[in-house]
């Protein structure tokens, strides 16, 4: 073998070793997290909490730490780790970047690094696509799109309302794609794979509509919404795995439950005077980004956090406590909006709030103790 094809060699060993370290995956989590607490306070201080005042302006930074520091690193990393490949790190690493300009008073530039990890990761899924072309790819491959569309129009100062419809786009395209390649274990049925793109290609073409005529655009997108909604809980496999124990009831009641929450969701958007007018906003934007987007994390993350960050975490009765408020407060947050009543929607946020947070002590200490009987 001659110096260069050794050299290539000693590098592919390299970079291999490089991405199975834990602690190198352990990174770009942490900085996810970090983006999870900082816009939990952000989003409080927005409905109205007083607290300490933090080194950056994370209320209105509020949605892109959410949805590009959080959602973003964790869903980048775990197509990051699918892959095995080195360069498709450079998503959460751009996302890292991008909540540190954040913290460090640059929010325009902290916009811009969501937004190239956006594209790394639409790069990424439009591989996968090319590798395995089947419609769940290619919808979650659109949802990685959506990411990089939303916060480039946000960065460049473009219509608010047209990127959190593009940021609203990328997970519920990316929740709905994984939960479409989870229904080929079941029997073949064969009208569930053209009813989801009809489903589809509804969303879509009321998000095409926002740009040019908002108010149809969004009632259309509500309609599309209601239609997935129904879709997942006719055919997900969900409807079965709740008849069992543990884990798998659990996770499949978080993931019916977040069902309900798109659909209601999609019912503001659909039927609200102003879908994006007022507290109606608020309703139906938190429906989906908490009810069905958290209520999927929460199902997801005993079973995809081993993979990417080689930690088990075992299955504790007491997860349905942050379930259940989760649920709970968010119908107070909700009656709070309906209702203009800022005391209930300021009590139904700090619920949310805690609801996230018992999850993350939940993971942790689930975490730790499977470790330390592990060691014993």
């Amino acid at each position: 073998m001659d110096a260069i094809g050794l050299r290539r060699q000693e590098l592919e060993a390299a970079r291999r070793a490089l991405v199975q370290r834990r602690g190198f995956r352990f990174a770009f989590l942490a900085a996810g997290f970090v983006a999870l607490v900082s816009a939990l306070y952000g989003g409080l201080m927005r409905i109205g909490w007083v607290l300490p005042w933090p080194p950056a302006d994370l209320v209105s930074a509020h949605g892109a730490l959410m949805t590009g520091g959080f959602f973003g690193a964790l869903i980048g990393l775990e197509r990051a780790v699918a892959l095995g490949r080195l360069w498709p790190y450079l998503g959460p690493f751009s996302v890292a970047l991008g909540t540190l300009a954040i913290w460090a008073g640059a929010p325009e530039m902290g916009l811009a690094f969501y937004a190239c990890g956006g594209l790394v990761l639409a790069a990424a899924s439009a591989f996968v696509w090319y590798r395995q072309r089947e419609t769940f790819t290619a919808v979650i491959a659109l949802g990685a799109a959506f990411w990089a569309l939303g916060m480039f129009v946000w960065w460049l100062g473009g219509d608010r309302a047209d990127a959190v419809v593009a940021l609203m786009l990328f997970l519920v395209l990316t929740i709905v794609g994984e939960r479409l390649e989870l229904t080929r274990v079941l029997p073949p049925r064969p009208r569930a794979k053209p009813l989801f793109r009809a489903c589809v290609v509804l969303v879509l073409a009321g998000a095409a509509l926002v740009p040019f005529w908002q108010d149809p655009g969004l009632r259309l997108l509500g309609l599309g919404f209601l239609s997935l909604a129904a879709w997942l809980a006719t055919y997900d496999i969900a409807r079965r795995t709740v008849r069992q124990s543990g884990l798998v009831r659990y996770a499949a009641l978080c993931l019916l439950s977040g069902y309900g929450w798109l659909a209601v969701g999609g019912a503001i958007l659909l039927a609200a005077p102003e879908p994006f007018g007022g507290l109606y906003y608020d309703a139906g934007l938190h429906a989906i980004f908490l009810g069905f987007v958290f209520a999927m994390v929460f199902a997801h993350a005993p079973i995809i956090f081993p993979a990417v960050a080689r930690l088990p975490v075992p299955f504790r009765p007491h997860f349905y406590v942050h379930l259940a408020l989760l649920h709970l407060s968010l119908l107070v947050r909700l009656a709070g909006d309906l209702a203009d009543n800022p005391d209930l929607r300021m009590a139904g946020g700090l619920g949310n709030a805690a609801a996230i947070v018992l999850f993350i002590l939940a993971t942790a200490g689930s975490v730790i103790s499977a470790r330390m009987a592990a060691r014993a």
